[in-house]
């Protein structure tokens, strides 16, 4: 079977990296607001740097009056009445000032910045991957463990954020400063400008070369990371069986190899950014030598003022060194946004199996007849259904009846449309079921599987699940039918009273009438159960299958059982082997005609009488 979630290989980096910014364009304004609270900040750090060099020229020149005299901004004279002191007060107190309002701004950004992207695209972006899958179908499910799909709605979803904050805002940004910085430096001197700045080419080439070096490792620690949820989510559904086989320490182990390899795998990127870093920080101080050298020997001959010229420049350089030292960092969450957002655009891209056609019919009330025409279904491989033909009456039940495998689960889940037929067509009063209003369909069918799931929410709120404008009255009136009102009520809040995780506390028992009672609130004219009472023991059959007697009263009911007692009582009964109708009629009829039905029948019918039959006492 084709995996749903596999992305195109020819979409190409830059085809993910079009559709990110298009993402990012739906938030223009917050990043607007971001980079311009970013870009007041580079300036006032720029300002106070600058009033910090004339700071040392004016020392300079009162230490020695032969030095040249401090380069004002804006050909801004100093009073003649302020002493050198004087100034260096008042320079002082407005690098203060420049200092309180910058950090002021950027708390203000920082702020701006997380509600921009935790509080609004994390948040939506979760909600779009979650609609998604809502709506996507079973089959989507059965490709996709459900460890992928929880990782892809929590941390790959943080990793398409980081696209717009750790690269195209902190891109944004550096470029700013790097522009910035280069017309500061080119002000200050060309020459120096150049020759400090000639390694910068070598730099970018060698950001290129980490950055396509590390893209298939940020790609293999996702799945890795998959594959350790997985474990750990397959441990705590199945902490009954390791504790009974006392599997703990075998489990342990398990675990901590997928914990570190995940460790190894995400090291092994550290140890490539680390070495990027080393990279960049060794051309860095390169350039400082550069500095020194050319720079000294400007200031030496006077060329350039050691204030506002060689400390300033030395300042700005190593600025402009670690915004370029922020492009290894850029390069990494590029990178690792590009492997997040590949995944979650394969949820949001994946084709929507199950839906609505253009112009749906509406089925407000349906009557229960349906028809199976000539019905084939499979998974992409083998048929698991064929040549499936028969037509249910409205208030008619059904049983389906055959070996493990035989498919009639899948023939159930075909009438709610969790999968459409490979082939044919099945008719509800007439229509298509792939013409009918999706809702609409599902509104008139009732389920009841295996094992029903219920939601850690109150009693009656897991009885109307499906209809959460029930009035307290319609869902007491649903849960007598179920026959589980008695012991709701024994409860200690009646029907407030608030269910553990999947219902624990309950008998199997008192789960399914529950799941009876949801099924039947909705009032459908169709019931499909599936095989209800394969998990129950003897002693509570009794009272499911009481309440699925009256639940299925005039009502059109599909249900998969082995129980003579719910076989005889269907109107007809359709045996399946291997995908097919092998046989079909009403219970005594089958018996008379023998073959695999009448075979299993009377095996469980002889049971039943030698359980029934009292033992002989002995002497």
């Amino acid at each position: 079977m084709t995996n749903p979630l596999s992305f195109d290989a020819a979409i190409s980096n830059w085809m993910l990296i079009r559709r990110l910014l298009a993402l990012s364009w739906r938030y223009k304004a917050g990043c607007i607001k971001v980079m311009v609270l970013q870009t007041v900040m580079l300036a006032f750090g720029l300002i106070g740097l600058g009033f910090t060099g004339i700071a040392v020229d004016v020392m300079r020149h009162a230490i020695d009056p032969k030095a040249p005299p401090p380069e004002w901004p804006f050909h801004f004279v100093s009073p003649p009445e302020w002493t050198p002191m004087r100034t260096i007060e008042v320079l002082a107190g407005t690098v203060l000032v420049v200092a309180a309002l910058r950090g002021l701004i950027d708390s203000w950004y920082r702020v701006t910045q997380n509600q921009l992207v935790q509080g609004e695209i994390v948040v939506q972006m979760r909600a779009e991957v979650y609609d998604k899958m809502q709506r996507m179908s079973f089959r989507f499910f059965d490709a996709n463990a459900s460890s992928t799909l929880i990782n892809r709605v929590t941390g790959d979803v943080q990793s398409v954020r980081m696209f717009v904050d750790q690269v195209l805002i902190q891109s944004i940004i550096v470029l700013l400063s790097i522009g910035a910085y280069l017309v500061y430096m080119l002000n200050i001197h060309v020459g120096l400008t150049i020759v400090c700045l000639i390694s910068t080419p070598v730099l970018g080439v060698l950001a290129t070369k980490f950055s396509n070096a590390v893209q298939p490792a940020f790609r293999r620690n996702r799945d890795l990371v998959d594959e350790m949820i997985q474990r750990l989510a397959e441990n705590i559904r199945g902490i009954q069986v390791v504790k009974a086989f006392a599997r703990e320490d075998d489990e342990i182990e398990k675990f901590r190899q997928a914990n570190e390899t995940v460790r190894a795998q995400k090291t092994w990127i550290f140890k490539q950014v680390a070495a990027f870093n080393s990279t960049i920080g060794f051309f860095s101080q390169m350039n400082l030598i550069i500095l020194l050298a050319y720079g000294g020997y400007l200031a030496i001959h006077g060329k350039v003022p050691i204030g506002a010229g060689l400390i300033v420049f030395a300042g700005i350089l190593q600025q402009f060194a670690g915004q370029i030292s922020n492009i290894s960092v850029i390069a990494n969450s590029m990178q690792e946004s590009l492997t997040g957002a590949r995944r979650v655009f394969e949820v949001l891209d994946a084709p929507l199996e199950i839906g609505d056609p253009p112009n749906p019919v509406r089925l407000k009330e349906s009557r229960g007849h349906l028809e199976f025409e000539n019905v084939w279904f499979d998974h992409g491989h083998d048929p698991v259904l064929n040549r499936i033909n028969f037509e249910v009456k409205p208030g008619q039940c059904v049983a389906v009846f055959g070996p493990t495998g035989s498919g009639k689960s899948a023939l159930l889940s075909l009438i709610p449309r969790f999968y459409d037929p490979t082939e044919g067509r099945i008719l509800v009063d007439g229509t298509d079921l792939r013409d009918l209003d999706l809702d609409d369909l599902r509104r008139n069918v009732g389920l009841v599987f295996q094992e029903s799931f219920l939601f850690s929410t109150s009693v009656a709120a897991n009885i109307a699940f499906g209809h959460p404008e029930a009035s307290r009255q319609q869902i007491e009136k649903a849960a007598r039918i179920a026959a589980a009102h008695d012991f709701i009520a024994a409860m200690p809040k009646g029907y407030d009273t608030v269910l553990g995780e999947g219902g624990i506390g309950l008998s199997g028992g008192q789960r399914q009438r529950l799941a009876i009672a949801r099924a039947v609130l909705l009032e459908p004219a169709i019931l499909v159960l599936d095989d209800p009472t394969a998990a129950i023991d003897q002693g509570t059959e009794r009272e499911i299958i009481d309440a699925m007697n009256s639940a299925m009263a005039s009502r059109t009911t599909f249900i998969v059982t082995h129980r003579l007692s719910m076989l005889r009582r269907a109107d007809f009964i359709i045996v399946l082997e291997n995908g097919a109708i092998v046989q079909s009629g009403t219970h005594d009829e089958l018996i008379q005609r023998g073959g695999y039905y009448a075979q299993v029948a009377m095996m469980q019918l002889d049971r039943e009488k030698s359980e029934a039959m009292p033992e002989t006492a002995h002497e």
